[in-house]
């Protein structure tokens, strides 16, 4: 059985192709069959709300609300509740599927027996 996986993408358009290379990661996991839990933090935080991930265009790219979409066919998305208050974001302003939640959640997610965090 794979392990889990936590990835937090700290980035946004700004940094394409980290941001990129987050999702993907995400979403290849999941395909594999992971649970895959991915946060959006910083400037990744507005890709939880709709329109957002699919205005994020990188050329050879797979669209970031397509990643999305594998990453919640069986984990979860969630937004910084920091990064989503910084940036005015509230739970009613997400797309379906995403969360907010805050740091608590995030470690008591990586200090479990067999995940592997990455942070892009």
């Amino acid at each position: 059985m794979p392990r889990s996986l936590v990835v937090k993408v700290t980035c946004g358009a700004e940094d394409a192709e980290r941001c990129n290379q987050a999702f993907t990661v995400a979403a290849a996991a999941a395909a594999s069959g992971a649970e895959v839990s991915l946060w959006l933090t910083g400037e990744a935080a507005w890709f939880g709300v709709p329109g957002r991930a699919e205005a994020f265009d990188l050329d050879l790219a797979t669209p970031l609300d397509q990643l999305m979409g594998a990453v919640l066919t069986s984990g979860t998305i969630t937004v910084c509740s920091q990064c989503a208050a910084r940036r005015g974001i509230v739970e009613g302003d997400l797309r379906d599927g995403v969360t907010i939640a805050g740091a608590a959640v995030f470690a008591e997610q990586v200090l479990a027996d067999g995940v592997q965090a990455l942070v892009y």
